[in-house]
């Protein structure tokens, strides 16, 4: 969850509201082929407390996708359901891969502000290192003398 807090009246695709004769007559389905696609676990609607079978909109789409893959394509309801099990493994593996990107990008950030950090604490004093070209010119060093006082 996002950490926002739900409007409980708040209807969305996965909201239950709809009775199975509804249900029904907006899949083009009769309400006996619902019940058994819901005993073959093809789509399975929310129970009230009663038992009764509240479909959402999600699932109405879902009863429209099984009727298009049996009728148009000539797929049998395991197929159907075999499919539908693998749309549904793909999803949970893109929300992980998903999840995964924004832990990996979170890392990576954070190890570049530690990168950083280590960049800025080095001592200014300190100079690299660097290969010096020979060259046959001499140098003379004579130490300043201290003067003596008496």
């Amino acid at each position: 969850m996002d950490g926002r807090r739900r409007n409980p009246y708040e209807l969305t695709q996965d909201t239950p509201v709809y009775v199975i004769s509804v249900a029904a007559q907006l899949s083009g389905l009769h309400p006996q082929t619902l019940r058994q696609y819901d005993r073959l676990g093809l789509v399975s609607p929310d129970r009230t407390a009663g038992r009764g079978r509240r479909y959402s909109a999600r699932d109405i789409e879902l009863l429209r996708q099984v009727q298009q893959l049996s009728q148009d394509e000539g797929i049998n309801l395991a197929g159907i359901k075999r499919i539908i099990e693998l749309e549904n493994q793909v999803a949970t593996l893109q929300a992980r891969v998903a999840e995964l990107e924004d832990a990996l990008d979170g890392a990576a950030a954070a190890m570049r502000q530690r990168e950083a950090a280590v960049h800025a604490s080095y001592r200014r004093d300190l100079v690299p290192y660097q290969e010096v070209q020979q060259t046959s010119a001499l140098v003379v060093w004579r130490p300043k003398r201290q003067q003596q006082s008496d």
